[in-house]
């Protein structure tokens, strides 16, 4: 590496460590957010541009939100149990086994979408009728998942290039790389969908054609060495201490994708046994509460490779500081963005329901109730990416699996039973304030951990 890219590596540790945590969390996060934000941007696209084909289609794209759920725990174990352990590393200066988890967690997150994909093409019918497809909307479904599934490998790696480039501080090259995918999915889906006649196959290819030339980008600065990392086959080292800090830490976002899959599964069938509408009304609200999720998910993501790093360089006062800086942004800005969310309720659903009044009912319900739950679902959030940041991998698995596991799925069968297509709708909004119950011992636990490496510190 020459000079000016060690330059470059010292620059981004003294920022770790040195900069003031006020600045430092947002120069890590806006980058971040931009490019969670396009991808919300073009995932809503999706959907717009698919909801002028009918309810059913409309439907068939939540059925495949699943799908593309069930991609990203192929990569997201190994993504965020490679950023915490990275960061750690980094903290440590340990550069090159930081690159041997990087290149080790790459090249498995490929081969574990290769799966998906020979898989999934194999039994494709009974995939999308088990993922909540109805009569009516199963071929929809059926050539929405075909161009996904071929573009499952790098969407699996491309999760774990953008959560290591943020480990390294390399925020503003994962936002390249997301947000260029995005823009173009936005480009190439009316072109797709409506002037080549390809309908909701061509919001599918759209969108695999925008994750892999994502993959392309996210993957030129290691292969042109202006990361801190070095992306090589000859460091797939699957050795078993980075297995066990890896598995141990990622297992609780696998274990988050893997129960919204779960969660996904059993919502689209409860909200398909009633209606078309109701599916589809409920796949919308989701689509549009990804802005305000994008946006704590982002800072989260800002926030917790700067814990790691300095939990791993011996600096507790910062982990500290950016912990309590974090979750009184996070948890302030979720009452703002709920207040927007409930003022503008009607207005967002309306535009993908047209005519259809049981959808856009349903629809702007979820939105309301979610919104309500917005605050709550922020701090929780960034208690879960200390526990991340930390190596607590207990508590950050409790927390990334309630949200759509141990606080929803106990209460989504009763409040379908007792409240019909109003309780589905408000099912997610419920689970996310029964988190608190989990949040708050968790936190507590980790108020000691870092008390005891303050003292430990100052003697």
């Amino acid at each position: 590496m020459d000079a000016k890219g060690q330059q470059r590596q010292q620059d981004r540790k003294l920022m770790m460590l040195n900069e003031p945590i006020h600045r430092v969390i947002p120069k890590m996060a806006i980058p971040t957010i931009v490019a969670f934000l396009i991808n919300s941007i073009y995932s809503l696209a999706d959907t717009y541009f698919v909801s002028s084909l009918g309810t059913s289609a409309t439907a068939a794209v939540n059925v495949n939100a699943s799908l593309d759920q069930l991609i990203m725990m192929c990569g997201s174990m190994l993504a965020m149990g490679a950023n915490s352990y990275i960061a750690r590393l980094l903290g440590k200066n340990d550069d090159k086994k930081a690159s041997q988890v990087l290149s080790t967690a790459f090249f498995s997150a490929f081969a574990i979408g290769a799966v998906l994909l020979i898989f999934g093409s194999i039994f494709m019918v009974p995939m999308v009728r088990l993922l909540g497809a109805t009569d009516t909307c199963e071929q929809y479904s059926v050539d929405y998942a075909t161009y996904v599934l071929m573009a499952a490998p790098f969407m699996a790696c491309n999760f774990v290039m953008n959560q290591c480039l943020r480990s390294e501080g390399s925020a503003t090259l994962s936002m390249v790389g997301m947000g260029f995918g995005g823009i173009l999915n936005c480009v190439l889906d009316p072109i797709f969908i409506f002037n080549l006649e390809m309908g909701v196959a061509g919001a599918s290819l759209a969108t695999a054609i925008s994750k892999v030339v994502s993959f392309v980008i996210l993957i030129f600065p290691y292969l042109t060495r202006r990361s801190l990392l070095h992306l090589s086959i000859r460091n797939f080292k699957p050795e078993r201490d980075t297995v066990v800090e890896v598995v141990s830490v990622g297992s609780s976002s696998m274990f988050r994708s893997g129960l919204a899959v779960v969660a996904g599964i059993l919502l689209n069938n409860l909200a398909g046994d009633i209606s078309d509408s109701v599916m589809a009304g409920i796949g919308v609200c989701t689509k549009v509460m990804m802005f305000p999720f994008s946006i704590i998910l982002g800072f989260g993501n800002g926030f917790q490779p700067v814990a790691g790093f300095n939990w791993g360089a011996k600096r507790p006062d910062r982990v500290r500081e950016s912990y309590r800086f974090a979750s009184r942004v996070s948890f302030w800005g979720g009452v703002i963005m709920a207040a927007v969310c409930i003022v503008f309720a009607d207005r967002l659903i309306v535009l993908f329901a047209g005519t259809d009044e049981e959808m856009r009912r349903i629809g702007a319900f979820a939105i309301i109730t979610q919104a309500i739950a917005l605050p709550i679902h922020g701090w929780v959030a960034m208690v879960n990416m200390l526990c991340a940041g930390l190596g607590n991998a207990k508590g950050a698995f409790a927390l990334a699996t309630a949200r759509q596991g141990s606080c929803f799925i106990p209460i989504l069968f009763p409040l379908a039973w007792l409240f019909g297509a109003y309780g589905v709708g408000a099912v997610q909004a419920l689970a996310d304030v029964l988190t608190v119950a989990l949040a708050v011992p968790i936190m507590a636990g980790m108020n000691r951990k870092i008390d005891a490496a303050m003292e430990e510190m100052n003697r």
